[in-house]
């Protein structure tokens, strides 16, 4: 368990140093996802806050989707975060997938955050 653990915390690292090295200043689309649930967030690191987020666990979305775990749901969330991003006035930001693979859930987040607007 441990090793696991440290091998995920040295993937993110490595993808946020390379981030990092060709970011230029724009804001980072961070996403989280859990067995049940995904997270996705606009970081402003120069700043340290948070721009915009959403989530599966929000009232609004849990009665319009058949769970938090899926494809479909994951797609929400990213145009969801795409309005919210446009409308705090962010359109460029830099793909932080973290520690997981742009593959399922991941890919249809950023492939939503897309459709709805944002550039990366």
């Amino acid at each position: 368990m441990a090793n696991d653990v440290a091998a995920q915390s040295r993937r993110r690292a490595r993808v946020r140093r390379a981030l990092k090295a060709v970011a230029y200043g724009k804001a980072r689309l961070s996403v989280f996802r859990s067995s049940k649930q995904i997270y996705a967030q606009i970081i402003d690191d120069a700043a340290g806050k948070t721009l915009a987020a959403a989530s599966t666990i929000e009232k609004d979305l849990k009665a319009k989707l058949k769970t938090g775990a899926d494809v479909d749901a994951a797609k929400e969330i990213g145009k969801l975060v795409a309005e919210r991003a446009i409308k705090a006035g962010v359109k460029d930001v830099i793909f932080d997938r973290g520690s997981y693979i742009y593959h399922g859930r991941v890919k249809a987040l950023a492939e939503g955050a897309r459709e709805a607007g944002l550039k990366f």
